[in-house]
């Protein structure tokens, strides 16, 4: 068979694999809907701007400039990563990875929070380095650079804000919020000093801005690491949905129970119902998905049905003893 041909023949299996018929889930794996544009403008914008406040922040020798561009520059990292991850994210399933790629979200928005824990390591060490020994830092330079780093940021926000599903995005978003801050402790610091002289000022701000996006980091961490252990889905109560199961007609018991989210925002569930009567398992099942469609808002369901085994030993025993 010739190559092309084989490449058709496989990409039509794959497909249809992967195809959704009726009573299955609605949702897809991947996010064909989503834009890059989003990000793309975000990213633009904050990788330029990064390099203005790196070079002006040197010649102020200006600490809350400085650690606002290295925000920054953490920010462009982040909004690359967040577009990459969105591109793979659009990726459909495979052959060799069935669930598609929405995960990758998740991984960039990790991998982005570790990066900011990085940052604000490096700010305070350097902040309490300076307190014990200030350095000379030219306010008015500050003051106007970080001004228009503040409308820069003010932008980027706005442009992000747009996009309110996507993990990742949040995640982005909050690199950035963290340099809107960051931005007006610049403008503070740069003013103090300019019409003050007091140059504490400048690491005090930076120490102050460091504890403010910490708990949004670790927040970040928190809701990332959890989906990507595939973590019981914040708004589902997993023992509440196996006494529903139980609860229901002709079901036994429940047991092998998994719930996570395939895509944030997607659960699904997967498990083994021990029944009373195989006959009656369309039945059973179709009661089932319609409860937890209704009550818990799950629609991508897996279920294997298993005859009561008490059932069956008690019915041998009785056998034998005949």
């Amino acid at each position: 068979m010739p190559h092309d041909a084989h490449s058709h023949q496989n990409n039509h299996q794959h497909n249809h694999l992967h195809a959704h018929r009726h009573g299955d889930a609605t949702h897809q794996h991947f996010f064909a809907e989503r834009s890059q544009s989003v990000l793309a403008w975000a990213l633009g914008l904050t990788l330029f701007f990064a390099g203005v406040e790196v070079v002006f922040g040197l010649i102020s020798n200006s600490l809350a400039l400085i650690s606002d561009a290295g925000h920054m520059v953490t920010d462009s990292a982040a909004l690359g990563l967040a577009l990459l991850a969105q591109v793979i994210a659009k990726r459909p399933p495979t052959a060799k990875h069935s669930f598609g790629f929405g995960r990758s979200e998740a991984l960039a928005a990790f991998v982005n929070g570790l990066v900011m824990l990085g940052v604000i390591v490096w700010i305070s060490i350097e902040a309490i380095q300076r307190l014990y020994k200030p350095e000379a830092v030219q306010g008015t330079t500050v003051m106007i650079v970080a001004a228009i780093g503040l409308a820069i940021n003010i932008i980027v926000a706005w442009v992000l804000s747009h996009d309110k599903e996507s993990m990742n995005t949040k995640a982005a978003l909050i690199h950035v919020m963290g340099d809107l801050l960051g931005s007006v402790a610049a403008i503070v610091s740069g003013a103090i000093i300019a019409y003050t002289g007091w140059m504490p000022i400048d690491p005090i701000l930076s120490i102050f801005v460091s504890l403010l996006i910490l708990k949004s980091t670790i927040g970040v961490l928190k809701e990332s690491f959890h989906f990507l252990m595939k973590g019981v889905p914040h708004q589902i109560d997993f023992v509440k949905i196996g006494e529903d199961l139980e609860a229901t007609p002709g079901v036994a018991s429940v047991h092998d129970l998994h719930i996570w989210d395939m895509s944030p925002g997607q659960p699904a569930l997967i498990g083994h119902l021990e029944i009373d009567d195989l006959l009656a398992w369309p039945r059973i099942l179709e009661s089932i998905k319609k409860m937890l469609l209704e009550k818990h808002g799950i629609d991508h369901i897996t279920l294997q049905a298993e005859v009561l085994r008490d059932e069956e030993f008690g019915e041998a025993e009785c056998n034998h003893q005949h």
